[in-house]
């Protein structure tokens, strides 16, 4: 079990939806925790909803500001022990309506903002030979779904990001995990039902979503006992395990040959 008690706990879209869900359970657990987001006007909300929290402004694509941020969180509050990557959207619409400035807006905020945040805090917890990296993909990035041709490879890349990172830093003290929301009832599911196509309405309307706090409550969870998939219903860790039977086989076999 890997306590957050007094851990630094720095969120990635954390002023709203799982993120911010999310910062509020860290809290309740004992950590110090930094939220980074886009918008003042929410980050403040976020303040007042979670007394003492921390915050930045900063767009996850923009790697240089996002530096800045959370150069700026640690030396107010200390290195980051935990990062957890839950900024994110998605613009659900049929492919052959999707430009490629829909694919591009994809891949720089969800597959390249994930990216950005944990190149910054890697190499210190990698000094430090100690630390938790939490990567939120989606049941979408398990499988693929009727009009998320844009949103899905990129939750498929943060999947395949993640395994890769944790093959080469278990060994180094640093942990990884992958968290697997289903339909979940934030700002940016109710964004995307007013886009959504019929079918995928249909799908979706066969799955109750879930309330925020119960993800986060899971990503919680998740980090204190060393999960590298965290999952917050029946449903998708059916999914999740059935897709990763060869895993804890073929990461045993991987690391013993990378050893030499």
């Amino acid at each position: 079990m890997t306590s957050l008690i007094g851990q630094h706990v720095m969120i990635t879209g954390g002023s709203q939806g799982i993120g911010l869900a999310s910062a509020a359970a860290c809290m309740a657990r004992g950590a110090r925790v930094s939220i980074i987001a886009r918008d003042p006007s929410k980050l403040h909300a976020a303040q007042q909803r979670i007394p003492g929290v921390a915050t930045a402004s900063a767009d996850v694509t923009d790697a240089v500001a996002l530096a800045s941020a959370i150069r700026g969180l640690e030396s107010a509050h200390g290195p980051c022990d935990v990062v957890i990557t839950a900024a994110g959207a998605a613009e659900p619409g049929y492919v052959q309506d999707l430009d490629n400035a829909a694919y591009r807006r994809h891949v720089e905020l969800n597959q390249m903002g994930t990216v950005n945040a944990v190149t910054t805090v890697l190499p210190g917890m990698l000094d430090r030979g100690a630390g938790h990296i939490v990567l939120i993909s989606s049941v979408v990035g398990l499988i693929g779904v009727f009009g998320y041709a844009a949103y899905a490879p990129t939750k498929f890349a943060v999947r395949g990001y993640g395994l890769a990172l944790d093959a080469e830093v278990r060994d180094q003290g640093v942990r990884v995990s992958i968290a697997y929301p289903p339909d979940t009832l934030t700002p940016g599911f109710e964004r995307e039902n007013l886009t959504k196509p019929i079918e995928t309405h249909r799908v979706s309307g066969a799955v109750k979503p879930i309330p925020a706090e119960r993800m986060a409550d899971a990503i919680v969870r998740g980090v204190e006992r060393n999960r590298l998939h965290i999952t917050a219903d029946r449903q998708t860790a059916a999914i999740a395990a059935l897709l990763d039977l060869p895993g804890p086989a073929l990461r045993a076999l991987m690391r013993r040959s990378a050893r030499g």
